[in-house]
């Protein structure tokens, strides 16, 4: 077991044998999984002492774990994750805050926090996670991470446990590009699309950012687009963003409810702060919201796609600042999300690649810039950040 005392980035179960490729082009490379994927050896525990209970040990691994471990990376561990995956803060009521590495006063963002601390602190050299709502490219902005929210159904969630299976994705994070073009091309593989090459400058989603991260995030945009061309603009939101944060809300909570909700009616587990007022919020989701919500995300994801074409990758932040301080009260930290989902929900509901790189930051702690592309153009995407990491663009000094 990895000794991660002071961080708390893995669920602290007895070590199980798990083995793995001898050699394989993730040979030299340890990796943990969030505990929402199955391991043979132990248990899944999903962040919810319920869940943990009714487990029992897993027999099977989950198929992209074990994409890993036949391509020769090691297995380290299973990592926490906010309760029930339905949290974006990186703060789990029972199992504990993972420590961020790169801003260690600071949230390391959920759900996939403890899969951000273990890279970011540097106890592993990949981890996987999930995003739903934004819990690979939050975590990922606020540990100095790579991190991809892949196409809908491009990687495996067979043997995971699900939130909202219509937007639920399998990502994962390294500290560098190398590494992370090193995985992608095995959970991956190569596009079946042609490879975008024209960025898009969303000026409705830049005017999020809070005015305080604005210089750093236009100074980094700026690097990103002496290498892959000036980006043209154009507008994302439809309708308006209130209307696309409450599409996303319904949509995501009507799913939650039904994968969790029965568990917990017959078992009332006390679940924490923020994560019981958002399955209180789901229940109460309605029938004439969840119809209204898909119309809508058929419309937004007609309206997006056309807007990209082929050949088109949106260039915006990934979340509007830096991570908050973890002494924020709950209510800071809500506000927070709410004002992130404006920003994740984009690739959510319409199902399309999203990837965070570390390019920007402030007063020592960094946040993410974000390539958005096509369908099915996510290796693509991995090669844009490749270009950018040998032609020198990567975090600022200091970070």
């Amino acid at each position: 077991m990895i000794d991660d005392r002071g961080i708390h980035a893995f669920v602290p179960y007895p070590d199980a044998p798990v083995a793995h490729a001898a050699g394989g082009p993730l040979a030299g490379l340890s990796f943990a999984a969030k505990d929402l994927f199955d391991v043979a050896g132990y248990p899944t525990g999903g962040g919810s002492p319920i869940v943990l209970a009714l487990s029992g040990i897993k027999t099977r691994t989950a198929p992209t774990v074990q994409k890993l471990l036949d391509a020769g990376a090691r297995f380290v561990g299973k990592t926490v994750t906010d309760e029930l995956a339905f949290s974006m803060n990186g703060q789990n009521a029972h199992f504990g805050a993972p420590r961020n590495g790169a801003a260690p006063d600071r949230i390391s963002g959920g759900s996939s926090s403890g899969s951000a601390s273990a890279v970011s602190n540097g106890l592993c050299h990949v981890a996987l996670g999930t995003d739903t709502g934004g819990s690979v490219r939050a975590p990922a902005s606020h540990c100095a991470l790579v991190g991809l929210r892949p196409t809908h159904g491009r990687v495996s969630l067979e043997g995971a446990l699900d939130l909202a299976p219509s937007f639920d994705t399998c990502g994962w994070f390294t500290r560098d590009v190398a590494t992370f073009a090193r995985v992608a091309d095995v959970l991956l593989g190569a596009d079946a699309v042609p490879a975008p090459s024209r960025l898009l400058w969303p000026a409705d989603l830049w005017a999020q950012l809070a005015p305080a991260a604005d210089a750093s995030a236009r100074a980094a945009a700026d690097r990103v687009q002496a290498v892959l061309g000036e980006a043209r603009l154009v507008t994302v939101v439809l309708d308006s963003f209130e209307a696309m944060y409450w599409h996303f809300r319904h949509l995501q909570g009507r799913e939650a409810w039904l994968t969790d909700g029965p568990l917990i009616e017959r078992h009332a587990p006390p679940l924490g702060p923020g994560v019981a007022e958002r399955f209180a919020f789901s229940r109460g989701v309605t029938d004439a919201q969840v119809i209204a919500a898909n119309a809508f995300r058929e419309r937004f994801t007609a309206h997006l796609e056309a807007l990209l074409g082929a050949d088109g990758v949106l260039l915006l932040p990934t979340m509007p600042d830096i991570a908050p301080l973890k002494a924020e009260p709950e209510s800071a930290l809500e506000d927070y999300r709410n004002r992130a989902i404006r920003l994740l929900c984009v690739a959510g509901l319409a199902g399309l690649p999203q990837l965070s790189l570390p390019l920007a930051g402030r007063d020592g702690a960094p946040m993410g810039l974000s390539l958005l592309g096509p369908r099915g153009s996510d290796r693509a995407l991995v090669a844009m950040a490749e270009r950018l990491a040998a032609a020198g663009v990567g975090r600022p000094a200091g970070l």
